[in-house]
């Protein structure tokens, strides 16, 4: 039976739950990458990208918003309709919320590298080897020095440790790993090399039950 995506937001109006202590640890580190940023303008993408709860209420409150061109890209068109109104009701005119299938390069190939990119709710969804293609594909997704941040539950077997070896592998640095004891997969890498060119037609990832 396929998860009703819709549905599993639910868990975000639990100030209790998993995914609403997610939800905080994640938005807190968006602020601090929009902080440490460069001036001018900037990019952002979100890689299945839900309501947009992770960015567009983070975006909506802090001073570079009008500097941040995002595209959020999301399967379920009822997703992307409560993220394109919070967006609409946040005055956030550069927010683009497209319906479509997240792990394919070309709904990214005219916005990156970009200075942002978040890829929550991807990494306990995907195999590992579609994980690693990911942070293989996140070297050409990314500007150097722009911020990667991603998520992946710690129950066991724990794969953060191998994630963030595979990171290290594709020229990323750590900045913020969570740890076991929070409960919640959240990491925050920086890009120090040179983005590769995003390849065309390609299927990152694919979901698995």
């Amino acid at each position: 039976m396929t998860r009703d995506w819709y549905g599993w937001h639910d868990d975000y109006e639990d100030p209790g739950s998993a995914l609403s202590r997610r939800l905080a640890e994640v938005r807190l580190r968006v602020g601090q990458a929009l902080d440490a940023a460069p001036p001018g303008p900037l990019r952002a993408i979100s890689l299945c990208a839900g309501q947009g709860r992770d960015l567009i209420p983070v975006l909506a409150a802090h001073a570079r918003r009008d500097d941040v061109t995002v595209r959020l890209v999301e399967m379920d068109p009822r997703n992307a309709e409560v993220a394109r109104s919070a967006a609409r009701t946040a005055g956030l005119s550069s927010v683009e919320v497209v319906v479509g299938d997240a792990a394919r390069t070309d709904a990214y190939a005219d916005l990156v590298p970009a200075d942002l990119v978040l890829v929550c709710g991807v990494f306990g969804n995907v195999s590992e080897a579609d994980i690693r293609a990911t942070v293989r594909h996140c070297a050409a997704l990314c500007a150097t020095g722009g911020t990667v941040c991603w998520t992946r539950h710690r129950r066991s077997p724990d794969l953060v440790p191998t994630i963030c070896g595979w990171f290290a592998a594709e020229g990323f640095a750590p900045v913020a790993v969570s740890s076991p004891a929070d409960g919640v997969g959240v990491g925050v890498h920086r890009f120090l090399g040179e983005p590769r060119p995003l390849p065309t037609g390609v299927t990152m990832f694919e979901f698995v039950d």
